[in-house]
């Protein structure tokens, strides 16, 4: 019995020896498969599978931008916000007094408050003298009275009213300069990296800024967020105190399907595209007004969002090594969607990259490799390849059998 155990032990050292070996120095001929990819009933990019994939490269995307169009804005951005992709870029990193776009920040907190249950839309806040004094854009507030939050949140967003502002953070945070403290934390909280606030209102002081990527970052968090609250973004007018006034973003006016920030509906990608666009430093308004509207038409004619996969889609059947199963299906966690020039679909290209085969065990979420997308002078883009299903290994007796029908016939299973 004893001779009996060692003899298994010694079989069981010389088959992991074996099969260290073996994963280290066999490697198995390119397989090509094709992947199936819904984009706009075109038959997707053929996926070659290899065997020895280059180190993956995380890509900062919003760190590229595309080139091609021109504005006479003095600051810019123009994003895709699903894939995060940077189509237009002129100094969005420098600090920029933001002024009534404060408010966007202002606003956010409000609607935190309001989430967390901390305040309710029908609260009537009073209105003190300061803030009935505050000069620049107005709701009109009326000294000594009580407003809802649902009629201030109004009066900021729709009528950028300063004094409205000001009735929100005394009624809310006690002071202004407390909460402008909740405004500076929050800040640090969801990744705007240079941006600080001295007041809610967004009136001139030196020490007030923020940057056009940091506006983007913020209308971004409060799209996804704050949704039930984002309508009042797209509201047209607001009449209080018998005085109506109409909505400061002049894509509101003009048919582009503007809803405070730019969506529209398209075939090819099969939902929504929605793009943010951030402009300082325009002369008028009627500058303004036309050329959000022209850089809008040139995203949405230029560019187009193809989704690859989607979550849970199968791209491929990855061949295990003494698995219980021969095969384990590999997909990726989350929708793979890209963002590309419309005239550079044609010369996409999709390849799956994971070692193979894959030894066992393998776990359901496993991360086995990458799905990456190229097109020429076009930075790559790649998602995780991830195990959509576990695959045990085989018992002791199966991986023997397996190794020795490897070894001596050149059969892998």
């Amino acid at each position: 019995m004893n001779s009996l155990k060692l003899d298994l032990a010694n079989k069981w050292a010389s088959e992991k020896m074996v099969i260290r070996m073996l994963l280290r120095v066999v490697t198995y001929p390119s397989v090509a498969a094709l992947l199936a990819a819904s984009l706009a009933l075109q038959p997707a990019a053929a996926a070659t599978v290899k065997p020895k994939p280059k180190a993956a490269v995380a890509v900062d995307l919003s760190s590229k931008p595309a080139n091609g169009i021109e504005t006479q804005a003095k600051h810019a951005l123009l994003l895709e916000t699903e894939t995060g992709v940077v189509l237009l870029d002129k100094g969005a990193d420098e600090r920029i007094p933001p002024a009534s776009m404060s408010k966007i920040m202002t606003a956010y907190i409000v609607f935190g408050m309001l989430k967390e249950g901390r305040a309710a839309l029908t609260d009537q806040l009073p209105v003190s003298e300061r803030a009935w004094r505050l000069q620049g854009s107005k709701m009109f507030v009326p000294i000594g009275g009580r407003i809802s939050i649902d009629d201030l949140i109004k009066g900021v967003v729709i009528q950028s009213g300063n004094d409205a502002c000001l009735v929100l953070a005394e009624g809310l945070a006690g002071s202004e300069e407390a909460f402008v403290e909740l405004m500076n934390q929050k800040a640090n909280e969801i990744g705007l990296k240079d941006s600080h606030f001295t007041n809610v209102s967004g009136l001139p002081d030196p020490d007030h800024w923020m940057t056009a990527r940091d506006l983007a970052t913020l209308a971004i968090r409060t799209i996804k967020d704050v949704p039930e609250y984002y309508h009042y973004y797209s509201e047209i007018d607001y009449e209080f105190n018998s005085i109506k006034q109409g909505n400061r973003n002049p894509l509101l006016y003009k048919n582009v399907g503007a809803d405070g920030l730019k969506t529209g509906h398209t075939e090819e990608a099969g939902y929504n595209r929605r793009i943010i666009l951030v402009l300082n430093g325009l002369p008028t308004m009627k500058a303004r007004a036309q050329e959000s509207e022209r850089l809008i038409e040139w995203a949405f004619r230029e560019f187009n969002d193809y989704r690859l996969f989607a979550a849970g889609d199968k791209v491929d059947d990855g061949e295990v090594w003494l698995g219980g199963e021969p095969k384990v299906p590999l997909t990726v966690g989350k929708d793979f969607v890209v963002t590309l020039p419309r005239k550079a679909r044609k010369d996409m290209k999709v390849t799956v990259e994971y070692d193979r085969p894959i030894p066992a065990p393998v776990q359901k979420g496993e991360t086995v490799g990458k799905v990456v997308m190229t097109v020429p002078d076009i930075t790559s883009v790649e998602a995780p390849l991830i195990a959509a299903a576990s695959v045990e290994r085989m018992n002791p007796w199966g991986r023997i059998a397996t190794l020795a029908g490897y070894l001596v016939w050149g059969q892998r299973r």
